[in-house]
């Protein structure tokens, strides 16, 4: 979780191929490896997930009002489209469910940042993982995970430090939590306050460039470290505590159950497995694709044209199409696979969902290929914001079903020549995973200068600001 690598922030140029390519890029596995077991102790995934239930309980709750009160034809859920709750709409949900208006947009910030709730524009809705809520654990223990990678968020800033000290010590920290979860137990604050200390200088001599040529001055040495670093640390050990991936006091922390395998996930580079349905010919698509989700991209075309050769072509695109509307960004770019597997037949429903903003970068991609554009040029159909837009879109689904390493690749397909203009133009582009990816991308990317750049603009996403 430390980086040796050079920092150079800048994205590498690649071909069309990239983007064009970018749905089936999730199902592009490296050889299987066996999985390796969790720490001896480490509670089982069960258990795990019925902790993530009671950590988010509160935030899921308040998730299931805005489904039930801001539904189609409700008030919106916003006053600004920046997913902060209306004063009025704060004030009704806390009369309704018996909080203060401040557990109220607590709450509500926790519900997005784990994924519960999805805001469009000034509405809100839920999101995937509050429906599987009651029966995937998966996805509940995945959305404990993206609240545990957005703690600096879930735990504002300290306002009287600077921003740039702020970040260090949030880069700093996956070396202290792995410290902590290595040692299985209490660990005193001031050793863990000299390994931060320790961490913050490595990341300061590493930002040192060395300029190119005779040096005939010697280098200068990185700065020595001109603020106490323990109000931080006590700032960062809060936050988590809040999230719940540790407890905090006497002079000591301690990692949760939960924390320490969030921190033996990441440490590991896995992901929590989607379970594969069995019998995926005789299942509604959105259970079919969810099983093919593990299958090579040659195997799942199988399974496919076996789903679509039990049902009637009508009907079978109509689910895909319903699949692809969901908010899993994974089954919506697979279900455009299975729709390739179709072809001519699925042509007048994909043209017909190609003017609606969610679909119409997959569907304009589909009818370029059956029009006989080359799928290395099929790209060059949508516009740079649809093309941002489906970034963010595949994005979301390598952070919700893929490996750490997967999304941090998954940079080099993005059109944007820089990483300050992909964060722009992310931005701009309002998909409702925006925060969520941003985040995901920072927790997994090993250079930390790009981490927290990303982080940044993970932040002014979520506060709105600029």
């Amino acid at each position: 979780m430390t980086s040796r690598i050079p920092r150079d922030s800048r994205l590498r140029l690649v071909g069309p191929r990239s983007l064009s390519a970018a749905p089936r890029a999730v199902n592009q596995r490296r050889p299987r490896r066996a999985a390796p077991r969790p720490p001896e102790g480490t509670p089982a995934p069960a258990e795990l997930a019925r902790m993530a239930r009671s950590q988010l309980a509160a935030a899921a709750r308040v998730a299931r009002w805005a489904d039930a009160a801001l539904g189609p034809g409700s008030d919106g859920a916003t006053a600004d489209g920046k997913a902060t709750l209306a004063d009025a709409t704060a004030e009704r949900a806390a009369r309704d469910l018996g909080l203060t208006v401040t557990q109220v947009r607590a709450d509500w910030d926790t519900a997005r940042l784990a994924g519960l709730v999805e805001v469009h524009g000034d509405s809100a809705r839920p999101g995937w993982r509050l429906r599987a809520w009651n029966r995937d654990d998966s996805a509940v223990l995945r959305g404990w995970v993206a609240l545990f990678d957005a703690w600096s968020l879930a735990h504002g800033e300290p306002a009287d430090h600077e921003p740039a000290a702020v970040a260090e010590v949030v880069s700093a920290m996956p070396q202290v939590l792995s410290f902590l979860q290595l040692s299985a137990g209490p660990v005193p604050v001031d050793q863990l306050l000299d390994l931060l200390v320790q961490r913050v200088t490595e990341l300061r001599t590493e930002r040192c460039e060395i300029p190119y040529g005779p040096q005939p001055e010697p280098v200068e040495q990185p700065p020595a470290l001109d603020a106490p670093l323990a109000p931080l640390l006590d700032w960062a050990l809060h936050a988590l505590a809040s999230v719940g991936a540790l407890t905090y006091g006497g002079g000591q922390a301690t990692l949760t159950p939960l924390g320490s395998w969030a921190v033996w996930v990441k440490l590991e580079q896995i992901c929590v497995a989607a379970q594969s349905p069995a019998g995926n010919i005789e299942v509604a698509a959105d259970e079919m694709l969810r099983g093919c989700a593990q299958l090579r991209p040659n195997a799942a075309r199988a399974e496919y044209r076996a789903w679509l050769a039990a049902r009637p072509v009508g009907s079978a695109v109509t689910e895909l199409i319903a699949a692809a509307r969901g908010d899993d960004a994974l089954l919506r770019g697979l279900a455009f696979e299975a729709l390739r597997v179709v072809g001519a037949p699925a042509e007048p429903d994909v043209r017909a969902v190609a003017d609606e903003p969610t679909l119409r970068p997959y569907a304009l991609l589909w009818l370029a290929e059956h029009d006989g554009v080359d799928p290395e040029d099929a790209h060059e159909v949508l516009t740079r914001e649809e093309a941002t837009w489906l970034w963010v879109d595949t994005a979301a689904a390598v952070a919700d079903h893929g490996e750490a390493p997967m999304l941090v690749r998954h940079l080099e397909s993005a059109v944007q020549p820089t990483v300050p203009l992909l964060l722009e133009e992310v931005r701009a582009v309002g998909h409702p995973r925006t925060v969520q990816v941003l985040v995901a991308l920072a927790a997994a990317h090993p250079d930390p200068a790009l981490a927290k750049a990303v982080r940044r603009a993970a932040f002014q996403v979520h506060t709105g600001g600029s």
